[in-house]
């Protein structure tokens, strides 16, 4: 079965965005439920969510499991999973990680831009690795079949993750740092790791994360998946676009800055373009997924590894993390022997 997933949207949801997901055809995506919020705030976002849940019935549906993905494409829906971006859902209360699954959180980032409880944010001049509560909280991820996201990670802690962690991990988000040297975007160590464990860095479509910014390319993009293949093999590759489809640019002053501080942190943009910059010209929404599938097989992707990357991977990632844990250990024990 041929699937299409994203690993990352924060639009600013309504029919319109339900019905253009449909057009597009898209079986599952992973959206943000969570930047700052705490545990309260995170509760009402679900019961948000529940109540569109309950109005669109026919075009979206909370997934849980892999096996939902399949349900989508058998009814025509999108399954939904919720994702945090941000650790601050669980406060300082590690037994929260296993509430906030069995409400359905899939993804939790450990960190977003900044030092958490966790671990070390991309932004901070000091990368210190997981702390003890991330160690933790790690643990009890892999345990209830949460995934570890370290999207917005420094590289020691993602590093750090990866070896500690005994479920690959992912980065839902990002591209590599030698194509586009963005903060937010990862180096080949990373990478590296990531693939060498079984994990899933998703592509992202975001301007910011773009060589050229909203001015790139289809061909320019597709050329640098191919390049990573190439190193790293397309089994731990994916898209996850990072579309803040419909958003207002205040939102990303709520991104940014949360409640961590009394100014504007502009992030990777500027005073100038401190708002959400325009979306490429061949991916401006849901329906736009044909035009990343066309571009894989410009540069040289078979029509197998354009299915893996566009959805296929996902999928079977998905069933691998996102139930109960088996026996397992973290990367770094495996590799001792």
């Amino acid at each position: 079965m041929t699937y299409l997933i994203d690993g990352l949207q924060y639009a600013n949801w309504s029919e319109r965005i339900f019905r253009q997901m449909r057009e597009g055809g898209v079986d599952a995506v992973h959206v943000t439920i969570v930047y700052h919020e705490n545990f309260r705030e995170t509760v009402a976002n679900i019961e948000r969510w529940n109540r569109w849940f309950e109005r669109w019935p026919d075009l979206i549906f909370q997934g849980f499991t892999a096996d939902d993905i399949a349900t989508a494409r058998a009814t025509g829906r999108t399954a939904i999973f919720f994702g945090a971006q941000n650790p601050s859902c669980i406060e300082d209360d590690i037994g929260l990680v296993e509430v906030l699954h069995r409400l359905g959180l899939r993804f939790m980032q450990l960190t977003y831009n900044n030092q958490s409880l966790l671990a070390t944010g991309c932004y901070e001049a000091q990368d210190t690795g997981l702390t003890r509560m991330g160690r933790e909280v790690v643990a009890e991820m892999n345990r209830v079949g949460m995934v570890i996201d370290m999207s917005h990670s420094a590289e020691g802690s993602t590093l750090a993750a990866v070896e500690h962690s005994a479920r690959p991990i992912a980065i839902t988000h990002a591209n590599p740092a030698d194509w586009h040297p963005a903060r937010r975007n990862k180096s080949q160590a990373v990478i590296a790791a990531l693939a060498e464990t079984g994990g899933m860095l998703g592509f992202s479509l975001y301007p910011h994360h773009l060589k050229d910014g909203s001015a790139c390319q289809l061909t320019e993009f597709c050329t640098m998946i191919a390049g990573t293949a190439e190193r790293h093999g397309t089994a731990c590759l994916g898209i996850g676009t990072d579309l803040c489809q419909d958003q207002p640019d205040s939102v990303v002053e709520w991104m940014r800055t949360g409640r961590w501080t009394k100014t504007v942190d502009y992030g990777e943009g500027s005073k100038d373009a401190a708002g959400f910059p325009p979306m490429p010209g061949w991916f401006g929404d849901n329906r736009d997924f044909s035009n990343i599938v066309a571009g894989l097989r410009a540069v040289g992707f078979d029509k197998d590894e354009v299915a893996a990357i566009m959805g296929g991977n996902w999928a079977r990632f998905f069933a691998a993390a996102f139930g109960p844990a088996q026996a397992a250990r973290p990367a770094a024990e495996r590799a001792a022997e």
